[in-house]
């Protein structure tokens, strides 16, 4: 091949044109919108492709890494990123020994659980051998901020270290912490005082944060991904302008802050999300004039989401860690920290944090993650992506910060309202399974028993505030009320009663063994039926509580009429139900007794709720 010779040079181009033309003539008539366009819950849509011509528009290209507006990241030799091992213990010599062992193994950073810090001989025990100027620290559930970090400094002053050295945060932010518990941590007046003198004792490290902007607690309360970023920017925003009218320098201040996220499973948009934060924050520091390189560069720490993590079949939270610290990593996060798979029914332990841990290691040694500064620039969709979701959150941070402010907002409780509704909106498509949890609410592990091996977390209530949780508590707790139930009366059994149509009665069969399995019911199978006698007899002699006719919708007006009268006329309290939706005969099977129908669009959780109150799982 000549070195001046295009690559594909054989193919002639093809036009947007031309490309609509086929995809039309494939779709037969069909609705392109519906059946193309995806819809997204942060109120925008997705097309099925994008062209190069699809990057015209776009105002955040045309920038290297490192270049206003940030968008490729800060970055300008490796993609490197801070491997953050989180550290429950909080005990702080049991602490400790896991904290040195964790960097024995490949943790750069450390992430400790601090409410037990009181004095500056529990600093000495918790950081013991380990050298604070080549790793991180970052220090969560701190309850009282400035005794703190004076403690802090002065064990940074006694041992000789080099404070620019000394790099990670506190996690104080008494705005959504306002907004989580509707209350302030004592008094807005002494909440903004204890920030100025945080400011201020820490101006001497400049590599250490002491607002860390908490997005993640809107992550877990059910907000939308344009929500995090929006209500985040605001309060930020927030702390900008209060502190530079009590006279702090706009880099002063930004240099304090930082930004934990959490980022979960949409692949693509959690990359545009980590690059959209970046240009959004370089936006609003521009507005305010700042002066040096280190103020438009955020620490933006990434925290695997706990949302999405599961109870049943929990090995599947690994493939989902794996998925967020790949996102992280292309989409340039400063920190990336990601749930261990048993996060939601063990304690910390050694295992699950190792591989948790070997994740990212994987990610950089083997995968080559750090090799390349921004792999998603130019992608086509990344950029528009990139693009929307920056719009989007520019324009709810606006709305946010317009007329008294948030504070006014999280008063009156618009930003809670607004969180709310997305989280009914998220709860309802987990629900429908609209949102697949996997494992949870679609193909799960019908044999797995978890009752005797946890006991299922619950978020302290919060009385006015937000409420964190998981998608997936509703399910699990179905799950969990099976097997309490069965410890007395055996597991409830579901007859598939297969007749007909051998296609039809296979797929609506394998549809009901994974509708019931959610809710942990032993699905009794079998090849199925010639006829309708030998079915019913073998549903009566299995002893199930429910029966499940599968077959096609054209033969439910016979064999399923049949069917439901010889079923009803040997145990009339047997429930029968039809896979399917045949409305055209709905009224006939009804009146024939037929006590429910499953299908596509069947709220699952509702219908599971409703099946197990009939048999007595639930009240």
């Amino acid at each position: 091949m000549k070195s001046d010779e295009k690559l594909f040079s054989e193919f002639p181009p093809i036009s947007t044109e031309e490309w609509e033309e086929v995809i039309n003539r494939d779709l037969k008539g069909a609705d392109y919108e519906k059946r193309l366009i995806w819809k997204t819950d942060e109120g925008f849509q997705v097309r099925p492709y994008y062209r190069e011509e699809d990057l015209v528009n776009l105002q955040h290209l045309n920038n290297a890494p490192n270049q206003f507006p940030y968008t490729r990241g800060y970055k300008t030799e490796k993609n490197c990123w801070n491997i953050v091992q989180e550290i429950k213990e909080t005990d702080s010599k049991k602490a400790n020994l896991i904290a040195r062992d964790a960097i024995a193994k490949g943790a750069n950073t450390l992430s400790f659980s601090a409410q037990k810090i009181k004095k500056y001989e529990d600093f000495c025990q918790l950081l013991s051998e380990i050298p604070l100027e080549k790793h991180g620290v970052q220090f969560y559930n701190v309850t009282n901020p400035l005794p703190f970090i004076n403690d802090f400094i002065q064990y940074i002053e006694n041992n000789k270290l080099n404070k620019e050295l000394i790099r990670g945060f506190i996690d104080f932010d008494y705005i959504t912490h306002l907004l989580k518990h509707k209350k302030y941590y004592k008094s807005a007046k002494d909440d903004f005082e204890t920030l100025v003198k945080l400011v201020t004792l820490t101006e001497g490290l400049p590599n250490f944060q002491v607002i860390n902007l908490g997005g993640i607690v809107l992550h877990h309360a059910g907000a939308s991904l344009i929500q995090e970023i929006g209500y985040s920017l605001a309060i930020a925003n927030e702390y900008l302008a209060l502190l530079t009218d009590h006279g702090f320098g706009v880099d002063a201040i930004a240099s304090k802050m930082s930004l934990t996220l959490s980022v979960g499973s949409n692949y693509f948009m959690e990359i545009a999300k980590l690059r959209a934060v970046r240009l959004l924050w370089s936006t609003l520091i521009k507005e305010y004039q700042a002066k040096t390189e280190a103020s438009y560069q955020l620490h933006i720490n990434s925290i695997g989401s706990k949302w999405n993590k599961t109870l049943y079949d929990p090995y599947v939270n690994l493939l989902r860690s794996t998925t967020e610290g790949m996102a992280s990593a292309l989409g340039g996060a400063s920190s990336i920290s990601l749930q261990p798979f048993d996060t939601v029914y063990n304690n910390e332990n050694d295992f699950s944090q190792r591989i948790n841990r070997n994740i990212q290691i994987i990610l950089k040694e083997e995968a080559f993650f750090d090799k390349v500064i921004d792999p998603a620039a130019g992608s086509y969709y990344i950029e528009n992506l990139t693009d929307s979701i920056a719009s989007h959150a520019w324009e709810l941070f606006k709305n946010t910060v317009e007329g008294e402010g948030i504070f006014s907002k999280i008063e009156n409780g618009d930003i809670k309202k607004a969180i709310e509704e997305s989280c009914q909106k998220r709860d309802m498509d987990v629900a429908a399974r609209r949102y697949i949890l996997v494992g949870t609410n679609q193909y799960p592990n019908i044999q797995e028993k978890m009752l005797n091996e946890i006991v299922i977390e619950t978020e302290p209530k919060n009385g006015e505030g937000l409420k964190c949780y998981r998608g997936g508590v509703a399910f699990e707790e179905l799950r969990l009320g099976t097997e309490k139930y069965a410890k007395s009366n055996g597991t409830p059994k579901v007859f598939l009663l297969k007749v007909g149509n051998v296609a039809m009665r296979q797929a609506r069969a394998g549809f009901t063994t994974n509708f019931f399995g959610c809710a942990g019911f032993e699905i009794v199978d079998n090849q199925g039926f010639e006829n309708i006698d030998e079915g019913v007899q073998k549903a009566i002699e299995s002893q199930a509580k429910i029966v499940v006719l599968c077959s096609s919708d054209e033969e439910y007006e016979t064999l399923g009429v049949e069917a439901i009268k010889k079923l009803k006329e040997k145990n009339p309290k047997l429930l029968v139900v039809i896979a399917g939706n045949p409305t055209a005969i709905i009224d006939i099977l009804t009146a024939s007794g037929a006590d429910d129908f499953i299908h596509v669009k069947t709220n699952l959780l509702a219908s599971l709720q409703n099946f197990q109150r009939k048999l007595n799982i639930i009240s």
